[in-house]
């Protein structure tokens, strides 16, 4: 993992090592105030020489300037380094994002991804920015004072030596607790993510069902695991800073008295100059070993952010699943070959389901909810991978075609819209983005929402909220169509495009649709069975498997599940019919 991170170095050496030389020369400078402070106690002042004195002074102020100047160059240009590596590692996280497949969004929350991609990637810039710099400098600014201190009086530089190894012994004993605590404090803010992201994205369902205090207490729930987590953290980094900080007071207190000691014995000719400069020194030292042990809070909490950094990126991506053909010349026929399919073990959804779908035909698919319908839509063009049977388009399995290629061949009209946040020109330029004006309004205009787009204000230009918020239903499907118009697939998906819609504007749809459809070879997965009795071949899914399929009246003429169903369905509307008269 550790060469994985320096990786992120490679493109930033030239700042790194100017980093480093400035973090070096704040080290080295540090010594000056004590080694300047010694020469006037000891000589400078008892021999009356001022201009020394003055010339001492001066020095460490230019020393001083140097030391700003240097301290700025590692605060800016080291923080830029750290914040362009951070974009790095963010642009090959969405990279990432880009190939994985459908089931790893199924089995990971929105807001945990989201956890990773900000907060954990600023604690590891952080880490890349401040890991080395305070190395550096707490290293050799520790190195050059116990060197002096060992010149100024050896026996007293032993006695301060023994400190280190007891921090380094006490943040081995805490580390392990440290660890997990911090690790547990990251999942900890990936769940206060994930339910924020989870209330604001439903906050229109909480408002509608009234259920504003469930959703506080479940955020509150979630909240004080989290403070719970950080507490944990707080209460193993509180016991190892109160214990090192006394270990480091009782050597100031054992350096004040030996010190004093050896000053009242005259041990060594060990002098009030020589006192002076190492009570300063202790400071010195003592300092940057605090300081290199506080690493390890940084230190431990971007690992724990880094480790979750790469268990993503190395997650499978679809690409590994890909095939070398590119798909160009399309017809369209599509047979499904024995296919079964489980999204989890022990859970199958598809069992053993063959069909013939010529090219330019419409096969509809009916049935219960959960029967397998928008499983044998996702099949297709590969948004899960297929372990158990095969799927032909023209004759050759979809697995040898590359993914970019199949799915450019696909049009897919979902019940749930999804639009982007920005204008309507933008939504349906993203059907084809290198479109031109006129063949975007083309596609609008068959999709039956030019007229609409006109009539607004900004017309094109109209922002439409996220998700598409601002448009109603029917006009959120009719902009997904235009999309499709615009990319022009040869095979098309309609799963379930119109169902949630009112019978008026799913009227208008149905003629878009039947637009789009021409010449296509289309696959309809249908709620309201009126819809699809034109349909070339009609099946009927249900538990995973093909119970039935023929025409409308074919069908209708097997008095089985689907007739059943058509029955159902419309003598519920009749009396629906009637109630409406009833009532009115």
């Amino acid at each position: 993992m550790f060469k994985r991170f320096i990786h992120y170095y490679k493109n930033h050496k030239l700042i790194l090592f100017l980093d480093m030389t400035a973090a070096f020369l704040i080290a080295i400078t540090g010594v000056a105030y004590p080694v300047i402070s010694r020469m006037m106690l000891n000589e400078w002042i008892p021999n009356n020489n001022l201009n020394l004195i003055i010339i001492g002074g001066v020095s460490l102020v230019g020393v001083y300037l140097v030391r700003m100047g240097l301290r700025y160059f590692v605060q800016y240009y080291g923080h830029v380094m750290g914040v362009h590596m951070q974009g790095e590692m963010r642009t090959d996280l969405f990279n990432k994002l880009q190939t994985l497949p459908y089931s790893y969004f199924d089995n990971h929350e929105t807001g945990v991804i989201m956890s990773t991609m900000t907060n954990d990637l600023f604690d590891i810039s952080e880490l890349a920015h401040h890991g080395p710099e305070n190395l550096f400098i707490a290293s050799f600014t520790a190195i050059g004072a116990i060197t002096y201190l060992m010149i100024i009086d050896w026996i007293l530089g032993l006695i301060l030596l023994g400190v280190i190894p007891i921090l380094f012994l006490l943040t081995w004993v805490f580390r392990r607790k440290f660890r997990t605590d911090m690790r547990n404090s990251k999942k900890a803010i990936a769940a206060i993510n994930a339910r924020l992201e989870s209330s604001i994205s439903g906050v229109r369902v909480t408002k509608a069902f009234t259920n504003e205090e469930i959703e506080r207490e479940r955020f509150e729930e979630t909240n004080k695991e989290y403070i719970q987590a950080r507490t944990n953290v707080f209460a193993s980094m509180g016991k190892y800073f109160a214990i090192s900080q006394f270990i480091t007071d009782f050597f100031n207190v054992l350096v004040l008295v030996l010190g004093g000691i050896f000053l009242y014995k005259g041990i060594g000719g060990f002098n009030y100059g020589d006192y002076s400069a190492f009570i300063i020194s202790v400071s010195l030292f003592i300092n940057p070993i605090n300081q290199l042990i506080m690493f390890m809070e940084q230190f431990e909490s971007a690992s724990a952010g880094f480790a979750r950094f790469i268990a993503l990126i190395d997650e499978k991506s679809e690409t590994m699943y890909n095939g070398n053909s590119e798909f160009n010349s399309v017809e369209g026929d599509l047979i499904f070959d024995h296919v079964s399919f489980h999204y989890q073990e022990n859970n199958e959804v598809l069992d053993d389901v063959s069909f013939h779908l010529e090219a330019g035909k419409t096969l509809a698919l009916v049935g219960p909810s959960g029967g397998g319908k928008t499983t044998i839509c996702h099949l297709i063009p590969r948004f899960y991978f297929l372990e158990h049977g095969h799927i032909y388009i023209d004759n050759i399995d979809i697995s040898d075609y590359t993914l970019r290629s199949l799915r450019e061949k696909i049009g897919i009209v979902q019940q749930d819209v999804f639009l982007f946040g920005g204008t309507i020109k933008d939504n349906i330029l993203y059907g084809k983005p290198s479109a031109t004006d006129e063949e975007i309004m083309e596609a609008a205009r068959k999709a039956n929402i030019l007229d609409f787009i006109n009539s607004l204000p900004n017309g094109w230009g109209t922002e439409i909220g996220e998700r598409g918020v601002r448009l109603s239903g029917g006009q959120k499907q009719r902009l997904s169509i235009a999309r499709l118009f615009l990319k022009n697939p040869p095979i098309l998906i309609l799963d379930e495009a119109t169902s949630a819609l009112d019978n008026t504007t799913e009227m208008l749809i149905q003629r878009s649709l039947k637009e789009l459809a021409k010449g296509r070879t289309c696959l309809i997965v249908a709620h309201r069975l009126s819809t699809i009795k034109n349909a070339d071949e009609i099946a009927v899914v249900s538990k995973g498997k093909i119970m039935e399929k023929g025409t409308h009246d074919e069908l209708m003429k097997l008095n089985g599940i689907y007739s059943d169903l058509y029955r159902l369905q419309f003598k519920n509307s009749d009396e629906e019919f009637t109630a409406n008269i009833d009532i009115n």
